[in-house]
This record gives C-alpha cells, sequence and structure tokens, in this order.
C-alpha cells in the first residue's frame, strides 16, 4: 500500500489566519518533509476559495518538484469539468518533465461547486461535462494528434498537443464521492480510483468498490490495472490520546461550521468517538493504531494500493504536521509493510 497525503493549501490554522506567503512556503516545507519521510505521493486539491491557495494545483506542485527527488506529485482533485482538457494536460506534462516522470492527475466533478459560475459552466451539466472532458483528456494523453468533438469545447482537427511528458503514458486517476455511476465509469475505463470517504463507516463502500472491479473486469481490464485508492481525513500522533486531543478541536470547529452552511447539527466529541473507532472512517491515533486501521481499511475494500491522509485543515500547526509526517515516515509504513 502506497500511503501519502492530500492538502488544500489551507491559509487557516484554528483561528489564526497565516499571510499567503508564509501558509505557501510552510506547504512547500511539507513536501519536502513528505519525500525526506519516505512517503510515496503527496496531492494538491482544487478550491476557488478566500481560505484556500490551490486554485492551480500544478504551479504548486511544479516549486515541488524543483524541491523534491522521490515523490509522486499528484492533484486531488482536477475539477476537470470546469477546466479544459488541453491545458490539463499541458500543465501536467509540464510537471511530468520538471519532476523527471513524477506526475499524476487524479480527476474529478468538484464535490465544491464555486468553479462552475466562475468560469461559466452551468451546474445542470455537472455530469455531463466530466464525462465529455475525461474522453478528451484520455485521447489527449493517448495520442499526439487529437481529432474530437464535443458540446462543451471547439473541435480538434488533426491537432498536435505539446509537450509530452516523460513518462509514457500519464496516469490519470478518477476521483469519486458515493455515486455508482462514478465507479462505473471509471472501471469501464480501466482507470485507477481514488475514493474520498470523509464520513461513516468505509466498509459501506465495498458494494461500490466490486461494482468498479466488476465493470473494469467486463471492460476486459486486469485486476493489477484497477487500483483503489482511498482518501479520508486522518493525522498520526505520538500516541492515541496525543493525537486525539491535538485532531479533535479543530475538527470540530471545521465541521461545525460547515454544516452550519450546509444545516447539518454541530459535531459532538460522542460523534467524534464513533469516527474514530475501528470502522470509523477517521484515521486518527498513534503509530501502531493508525497501521491496524489503515490494514484493516484496505480489508473491508478488497484492497486497498493507495491511502492519502487530509490533515492540513483541523487547526493542527505546521509543527504538528510535520511531526505527522515523520512518525507516518519512520513508523506507519514500516508497520504496514
Amino acid at each position: 500500500m502506497e500511503i501519502g497525503i492530500d492538502s488544500f493549501a489551507s491559509a487557516m490554522y484554528g483561528s489564526n489566519e497565516l499571510g499567503s506567503e508564509a501558509a505557501m512556503e510552510q506547504l512547500l516545507d511539507r513536501i519536502v518533509a513528505a519525500d525526506n519521510a519516505g512517503l510515496d505521493v503527496f496531492g494538491i486539491g482544487e478550491h476557488h476559495k478566500k481560505e484556500f491557495l490551490d486554485s492551480v494545483p500544478a504551479v504548486i506542485l511544479a516549486a515541488a518538484a524543483a524541491r523534491t527527488k522521490h515523490i509522486r506529485l499528484t492533484s486531488a482533485v482536477t475539477v476537470l469539468s470546469t477546466s479544459d482538457p488541453v491545458r490539463v494536460f499541458q500543465q501536467f506534462s509540464t510537471l511530468d518533465i520538471i519532476s523527471k516522470g513524477r506526475a499524476e492527475i487524479v480527476a474529478g466533478r468538484g464535490s465544491a461547486i464555486e468553479a462552475y459560475p466562475l468560469f461559466g459552466f452551468d451546474l445542470n451539466d455537472y455530469d455531463a461535462l466530466f464525462e465529455e472532458k475525461l474522453q478528451l483528456l484520455l485521447q489527449i494523453r493517448d495520442k499526439e494528434f487529437v481529432t474530437w468533438s464535443g458540446k462543451f469545447r471547439p473541435a480538434l482537427k488533426n491537432q498536435p498537443v505539446y509537450p509530452r511528458p516523460v513518462q509514457e503514458k500519464l496516469p490519470v486517476w478518477v476521483g469519486v464521492g458515493g455515486t455508482p455511476q462514478s465507479f462505473i465509469r471509471a472501471g469501464r475505463l480501466g482507470l485507477p480510483l481514488m475514493v474520498a470517504i470523509i464520513g461513516g463507516e468505509t466498509e459501506r463502500f465495498r458494494p461500490l468498490v466490486d461494482l468498479y472491479r466488476k465493470s473494469g473486469a467486463d471492460a476486459g481490464f486486469s485486476p493489477e490495472q484497477l487500483k483503489v485508492g482511498l482518501h479520508s481525513p486522518g493525522y498520526v500522533g505520538e500516541d492515541d490520546q496525543s493525537a486525539v486531543g491535538d485532531y479533535y478541536p479543530g475538527y470540530a470547529e471545521l465541521w461545525t461550521k460547515a454544516g452550519k452552511e450546509r444545516g447539518w447539527p454541530p459535531v459532538t466529541r460522542r460523534q467524534f468517538d464513533v469516527q474514530i473507532a475501528p470502522k470509523g472512517v477517521l484515521v486518527v491515533g498513534g503509530p501502531e493504531t493508525v497501521a491496524e486501521k489503515l490494514i484493516r481499511h484496505s480489508e473491508a475494500l478488497g484492497g486497498v494500493d493507495r491511502f492519502t491522509f487530509q490533515m492540513d485543515n483541523a487547526g493542527l500547526t505546521h509543527q504538528q504536521l510535520l511531526r505527522s509526517i515523520e512518525l507516518i515516515g519512520k513508523k506507519v509504513i514500516p508497520l504496514i509493510k
């Protein structure tokens, strides 16, 4: 199992707001720390909100590429529905060149909707946009000269797209939430799957993962081609007690605020304790507890090829995040292996 981190490039730590320069420098320091600690992958999300600095993830990843040597660098996710697939490919192909073959794309529709009005797209076309643009992105990846026509973009007639990446085939994962059709689509295309699970019990997604694998097998793809990744909130502390003490206050503040905007009740400690229980989605605890939980999650889903922690939006300090990265590399990864 590959282990990594996903970040939304938050400029907020609890009630303290950092300046953009300081927040970005600290983020790049954490990517370097993850590389030095032996983590496999670091992802940057895409948002278009004041509290995040990740509106152009490829630029952040390119800065990180110049400072790192081994870690793979990916989006988490690229909101493909509101992007031009030609430009997405060019950005990540350029990142692949800068990083000497370490770039990846996780393409998704986006759980937040601010990009749709910002770039002039209709939410009623939510799924149709993604379907069409994913097909174009894959065609550009697989062919240097592209002939294509669709509804949402001008046609291409034997048009070359440059630059080409270092990797023979730039990895494209599909980021999904809980829609069965999304799992089926990824399987039919033979693309690796990144499942974002942020609440409830991880095992409830097993029928959807099985649907993905069946769809892929029916389409002629081998089990080795049908990789499954899992993205969930988490944090590794020195031990269970200190990890919970560090993580809970910021987590409760974040999700209470988000819940208020969506009409949800405030987060309680009882709810949190359910989420950090053995079957709960939150991967929070000391190294031994976290390693055991990741193995349990993998077994529950029939095997997980990659797990990424989302940990930098729960009010944790830069130093706490650095220490957590160190613990993942020194203790969690060896325990899993």
